[in-house]
């Protein structure tokens, strides 16, 4: 009888300590959660776009993949280089091959054209950082087939949007955006233009997607 009673003791003790073993990691699933969801509202409020009409400097990531100090002055040095990407926006929305091609050589013309030598420090190294990924976006989409070139075109949207984060325009321009794009993970694109014409998909799809900004 006494031996029963202390088999059921210790049996009473383990159950006691699982329990608060499973409670407590419970607790720490519930934290890693909280911590969790609030990692995700950080990071939604550093993509967030913010209007700097007033002049105001905020800081404008994409992706996460840079974070840089807006400029919200009326630059008109880079309006070639803008120029030419539109060229290039405007080709994909046409599901023209060749049209898509030459606005790449434009770019890439635009930016051997373009005064570096006035930017200082970090500015400089930042405008380096993008030239070297929009010169690559757009030797390619010189040389490739359209739907190549269209998966170029998404990272080229970005450091173009980097680039007039980081310098400014005198141009009104319009962020896009298509949630269909790139495998439905969705994907940016700017335009001179307010009607939505996706240069992802073109006539198959011409309206999908809307504005999520206005710069200028």
């Amino acid at each position: 009888m006494k031996h029963s009673t202390v088999i059921t003791g210790v049996l009473a003790i383990a159950f006691i300590a699982l329990t608060v073993t499973s409670c407590n990691g419970n607790k720490k699933a519930d934290n890693n959660d909280d911590r969790h969801h609030s990692e995700v509202k950080s990071d939604d409020h550093s993509n967030m776009n913010h209007d700097n009409s007033d002049g105001h400097h905020d800081k404008y990531t994409h992706k996460g993949e840079r974070a840089i100090d807006i400029n919200a002055q009326k630059n008109v040095t880079t309006s070639p280089i803008i120029d030419a990407y539109i060229q290039i926006k405007n080709g994909l929305v046409a599901t023209d091959e060749a049209a898509t091609a030459k606005g790449g050589t434009v770019l890439l013309t635009a930016f051997s054209k373009f005064d570096m030598t006035t930017l200082k420090d970090d500015t400089h190294k930042e405008y380096m950082e993008i030239y070297e990924s929009a010169k690559e976006q757009a030797e390619h989409i010189v040389k490739s087939a359209i739907d190549h070139q269209r998966e170029h075109f998404e990272t080229l949207s970005t450091d173009i949007n980097d680039l007039i984060t980081l310098l400014g325009t005198e141009k009104t321009l319009y962020q896009d955006f298509c949630p269909m794009a790139n495998n439905n993970k969705g994907a940016y694109w700017l335009s001179e233009v307010e009607a939505i014409k996706n240069p992802y998909f073109g006539s198959k799809m011409m309206k999908c997607g809307s504005i999520k900004r206005q710069i200028n």
